[in-house]
């Protein structure tokens, strides 16, 4: 039953993690914001603001396997609806926060022909997808 409690914690704080390091990286665009710079970009993607972004990269590398070894543990069916909702989200939030770093290091390289509002988009829906998935996974039916 170790493993169990240890696998539950090791997927609490990967999801922790990813949720804390987005907040960190969107006070840090709030910031940047405030005080009218217009090449959020460049410093988005900095070398102190790295580590999040690495840091976000590992938890969404842990989870899906965390997921799938607790759900296996526990003797939950893959077929529930909250199990496919949250395979579902978790895939379309990958997806989208892939596309946004891919957009951010463009933007930081130069790139000119980038519109703004759909990289916002796409942060905004990759906030989203892994805040109902930590919802989720709290609120899960018995």
């Amino acid at each position: 039953m170790e493993s169990l409690t240890a696998l539950k914690t090791l997927h609490i704080v990967a999801m922790t993690l990813l949720l804390l390091s987005g907040l960190v990286l969107v006070s840090g665009v709030v910031k940047v914001r405030l005080e009218g710079d217009a090449t959020i970009q460049n410093r988005l993607l900095q070398r102190p603001l790295l580590f999040f972004w690495i840091a976000m990269a590992v938890c969404l590398a842990i989870l899906p396997f965390t997921g799938w070894w607790l759900v296996h543990l526990v003797g939950l069916s893959l077929g529930q609806t909250w199990v496919l909702g949250s395979s579902l989200l978790y895939t379309l939030g990958l997806v989208s926060w892939v596309w946004l770093v891919i957009r951010l290091s463009r933007l930081r390289l130069g790139s000119k022909g980038s519109r703004r509002g759909f990289t916002l988009a796409l942060a905004i829906i990759s906030a989203v997808c892994f805040v109902v998935i930590a919802g989720l996974m709290g609120f899960k039916p018995a």
